[in-house]
């Protein structure tokens, strides 16, 4: 399938402003009940890029869901883990396990959806009128057909029954919808995830290339598609823009479509609207790298909680190798014992369940004491920081410097921390040069972790502000190209860690 956006400028001349941060701790969902007809009961197109957030679930996660009668409804959603089977595509139509179909190598394997990195571009068209079975529902990722019949029977895949013909959806069915939520099912299995241009069609089944297409470089991105869409009586296009009252008067479920069709919030502020969109992807922490620690992610990979018995850290979902990067980070709680908040960079991920942040010649942690640890050693560097303090980051790849402060000062090197200009710290910056040329690669990841290994211990939590901050700032300062939302403004030269600004970097 084409590749899918990861780094750079989407090169089609469409920009897409924001996505919606979902976050399952929240229950954090849209809702409407629709009234009247439909326009068709059996035809619809769903269109809609999402950037996975829980991809290790136990549970699955709804993405969009509707009543079909009673207690019954049809439902898009992450299956959860059956078989082993992690991050799979799910449309269980009615309520029956018999009725579940899935994207796969029909009665062998399921593809499965697990980059925490990556925004992926699903369409969904339904047609049950068609008199091709295997067409009556048509799965696309990244602008590519996908095998749709396949099912998870006692931990196994296997050949599935395709959607019966003239099959009534309740996508189309006048009842309540939901958005990042399973509408029955006791209003359980949240969505973890960012989304973005949710258009829903009732009436026509589109192809992919009325929503997105191929540019240039053979990357699948986004295109400006409402004016070029029926969208019916049933239809909306959320684009998550609106946050207060807006003359649609529904905040970020506002359906821009022209039909009027708002949905209500639940669980969801206006921080959870975020920069992070399929044109402009930012870093956040990677879930799929959480090594030994067992710690916990929160809104959208933005926040973690370490285990606090166990030694480990966790990696960034972007890797970065040259360039001027900022970054800033709130302490949620520093915890408790003798290595705990750690914050730094590494060149490698954590390999042991007693590795910590600092141990080795590949990484380093920043700490509230205000000193730095790496090789395993402790380095004199700035003053000690507690609870909501916001820590700040400076990373000079291109000539192996790092700095480091916090409350808008840089540390001196001597203990202190209370320079407001990097250039007057030149002297005493940390030399990162030695972690570069370790055995582990030149290629550098933000990184958090604790070392307590201590049962008794407690937590360490950060908020990690890569340019979307699930936190609110005083002030939302932005790198020089504009992009970021930042307590204190980054350093002239130094960027938020997103593929614009990869792109510009080279």
């Amino acid at each position: 399938m084409p590749t899918i956006i990861g780094a750079g400028d989407s090169s089609s001349g469409y920009e897409i402003q924001n996505s919606l941060s979902f976050a399952a701790a929240d229950n954090a969902h849209l809702e409407k009940t629709f009234s009247g007809s439909s326009s068709s009961n059996r035809i619809c197109t769903m269109s809609f890029w999402i950037k996975n957030a829980d991809t290790n679930r136990t549970s699955a996660r709804a993405i969009f869901s509707a009543i079909k009668s009673g207690s019954n409804e049809d439902v898009i959603k992450y299956g959860s883990s059956n078989g082993g089977n992690l991050g799979y595509l799910e449309f269980n139509f009615n309520n029956t396990s018999s009725g579940a179909m899935m994207p796969g190598t029909s009665g062998s394997q399921l593809f499965t959806f697990r980059d925490a990195s990556a925004w992926y571009h699903f369409v969904i068209a339904i047609d049950t009128t068609d008199s091709t079975a295997d067409d009556r529902l048509k799965f696309y990722v990244n602008g590519t057909r996908v095998v749709a019949e396949c099912s998870i029977s006692g931990g196994s895949v296997q050949a599935d029954t395709p959607l019966s013909q003239n099959y009534d959806l309740g996508f189309l069915t006048a009842s309540k919808h939901q958005i990042g939520m399973n509408v029955e099912s006791n209003n359980s299995e949240p969505l973890d995830a960012y989304l973005s241009e949710f258009y829903f069609v009732d009436g026509t089944a589109y192809a992919p290339t009325t929503f997105a297409e191929t540019n240039t470089d053979g990357i699948w991105v986004p295109k400006e598609a409402k004016d070029d869409i029926s969208f019916g009586n049933y239809g909306f296009f959320l684009e998550f823009q609106q946050t207060g009252t807006s003359a649609n008067s529904s905040g970020m479920g506002a359906d821009t479509s022209g039909n009027d069709n708002h949905f209500s919030t639940s669980g969801l502020v206006a921080l959870d609207v975020v920069a992070d969109t399929p044109t402009n992807n930012f870093c956040v922490m990677n879930p799929n790298d959480n090594y030994y620690a067992s710690g916990n992610f929160f809104e959208g990979n933005r926040n973690l909680q370490t285990n606090a018995s166990a030694y480990a850290f966790n990696t960034s979902t972007f890797g970065l190798t040259n360039g001027k990067w900022y970054w800033e980070a709130r302490v949620g709680n520093i915890g408790t014992g003798s290595d705990n908040w750690l914050l730094g960079i590494t060149a490698s991920p954590s390999v042991s369940a007693s590795e910590m942040l600092g141990q080795h010649t590949y990484s380093l942690s920043y700490r509230n004491n205000g000193n730095y640890k790496t090789s395993d050693s402790n380095v004199t560097h700035g003053g000690s920081f507690g609870n909501d303090a916001i820590v700040m980051f400076a990373l000079d790849l291109d000539n192996d410097r790092l700095y480091v402060g916090h409350g808008g000062q840089w540390a001196d090197g001597s203990g202190n921390t209370d320079e407001s200009d990097i250039s007057n710290v030149a002297d005493s910056i940390i030399d990162i040069s030695g972690l570069r040329t370790s055995i582990k690669g030149r290629t550098m990841f933000v990184a958090f972790g604790d070392g307590n290994g201590n049962a008794s211990s407690t937590p360490s939590e950060a908020k990690i502000n890569f340019g979307q901050p699930a936190y609110s700032n005083s002030s939302d300062e932005s790198d020089g190209n504009g992009h970021g939302k930042f307590e204190y403004a980054p350093p002239s030269g130094f960027l938020a860690i997103c593929t614009k600004n990869l792109a510009q970097t080279g």
